[in-house]
């Protein structure tokens, strides 16, 4: 099938063929067509397989006929990332060229007043996350009783940062008549009751297994052991060995995993940039386009970049944290793999992740292959273990020690002189001997040389006995008699 059979604009068309798509991938020929019939759309699809496109197309399609007004946009879709309402709004400006259609992005981190003037002028696509949104329409910038067709994308993804309450009250806000077209790769059953409670006899489109993995993705799992330093060092390792990589995404489930494993990856020479939640969207959007231009190999990143980006040539995926929700999993290893190409994924697994495997591959439905053996086959690492694999080990190959494997280790070596100076406390053990045969007065004269090491410098050069009690120095409050 061909894009030309699908019922879009001449316009629309044009633009298509000048972005090179050749003919439409299998949710694209099916949701298109009955998008352009005004019905509401369901449609389950794994990543990478173009959903982006299956609702932008279509609407701008029926864009074209219809004006905005101001403050009340036409259109309205959802995203619940800033990278992703970026990515569909970068969508609408390649797709869309040919048309003058007014797009505004509504997205933390960003200027309230910039986007008030476009709300201003009107607005044909509404892009924005339900934070921002309901942001401006409680500041009365906003009205949302034009909206004609609601989006919402990567549905399940809304369910698990909790966005669905907020999801609720925008629905309400919305005209009953609208068309709403909902797009994920995984369709759990509290998503399922959503679209029962707002979508209108919908058309359910799914053209692979819900939450099924990607054909083109070579999947492995690497066993590791618990320790970070251990799991710093396999990754390093599997960096390097994988020739054809031309650049990653490193997924941790933490924002400081992140961090800490970008300053490692960083200290021995890697190319990486990071993303996560706590970034300022400046920084997040530059470190995007760094990594889309090839300025960096790896990626970093939290899973806010593990769902619906849209970055075609990335060669390789690396869990270095396996998900805690199993679908996570399969949106993670579907930034590779993408537009017919083919991709590797390989997982670091601890004897603590059991669960988290059994339950990512009861989803997929398959067993992942394991690399080298399983963690059970491991032999836990001892401390000399954890220092020649931190430090010398790594030095013999060109290599800068790990961080937090040299700290602990030049910890261990300056703690070596303090046992070896143990013996200097025999003295006062000897004196303690001989206390039962001398006045207390003088065993406690005695016991104080040792400490006049710390006493000043002008009571040492006179050569005075240190003071018993506050010497000559007494307050002189104590100097005060008591009545009797």
């Amino acid at each position: 099938m061909q894009f030309t059979e699908l019922g879009l604009s001449e316009k629309v068309l044009s633009a298509v063929t000048a972005a090179g798509y050749a003919e439409p991938t299998p949710i694209q020929a099916e949701a298109i067509p009955h998008a352009l019939q005004r019905r509401d759309v369901l449609g389950i699809a794994q990543t990478g397989t173009g959903k982006t496109a299956s609702f932008v197309l279509p609407m701008l399609t029926m864009m074209e006929k219809g004006r905005a007004r101001a403050r009340m946009p036409r259109t309205l879709i959802i995203e619940p990332t800033r990278e992703l309402a970026a990515q569909v709004e970068e969508a609408f400006t390649v797709l869309g060229k040919n048309q003058r259609i007014n797009v505004a992005l509504l997205i933390g981190g960003l200027s309230f007043e910039e986007q008030d003037r476009k709300l201003d002028r009107g607005v044909d696509v509404l892009i924005a996350t339900p934070g921002r949104l309901l942001d401006h329409f409680e500041r009365g910038k906003l009205l949302l009783t034009g909206v004609e067709i609601l989006v919402i994308d990567e549905a399940d993804r809304m369910l698990d940062m909790g966005f669905i309450p907020d999801i609720e009250r925008i629905c309400k806000l919305l005209p009953f008549t609208r068309q709403t077209l909902f797009f994920s790769a995984t369709m759990p059953p509290e998503i399922t009751r959503l679209t029962e409670q707002f979508l209108q006899n919908p058309v359910r489109i799914e053209v692979s297994k819900p939450a099924s993995a990607a054909t083109t993705v070579e999947q492995k799992l690497v066993a590791v052991q618990k320790e970070d330093w251990a799991k710093r060092d396999r990754l390093r390792r599997l960096v390097q060995d994988e020739s054809e990589l031309t650049n990653a995404i490193i997924f941790c489930n933490r924002k400081r995993e992140v961090s800490v494993l970008f300053r490692s990856m960083e200290r021995h020479g890697f190319s990486v940039g990071a993303l996560h939640g706590d970034m300022d969207q400046r920084s997040r959007m530059a470190t995007l386009a760094a990594f889309r231009d090839n300025k960096i190999q790896l990626l970093i990143a939290s899973d806010v970049a593990a769902r619906g980006l849209d970055i075609p040539a990335v060669s390789h995926v690396f869990n270095y944290d396996l998900p805690t929700h199993a679908e996570d999993y399969v949106h993670r290893i579907g930034r590779t793999g993408r537009a017919g190409r083919s991709g590797k994924a390989f997982s670091l697994v601890t004897k603590l992740d059991r669960k988290y495997l059994d339950a990512i591959e009861k989803l997929i439905g398959n067993d992942v292959e394991w690399l080298d053996g399983k963690p059970d086959e491991l032999p836990d690492a001892g401390p000399k273990e954890k220092r020649a694999s931190g430090g010398r080990a790594r030095r013999s190959r060109g290599e800068k020690p790990d961080a937090g494997a040299e700290e602990k280790a030049v910890a261990s070596e300056t703690q070596e002189p303090k046992t070896a100076a143990a013996p200097r406390r025999e003295p006062k053990a000897e004196a303690k001997s001989h206390k039962s045969d001398r006045k207390p007065e003088q065993n406690r004269a005695e016991a104080r040389p040792p400490r006049q090491e710390k006493n000043r410098d002008d009571r040492k050069q006179r050569d005075e006995p240190s003071p018993l009690g506050f010497g000559d120095d007494i307050p002189a409050f104590m100097l005060i008699g008591t009545n009797t």
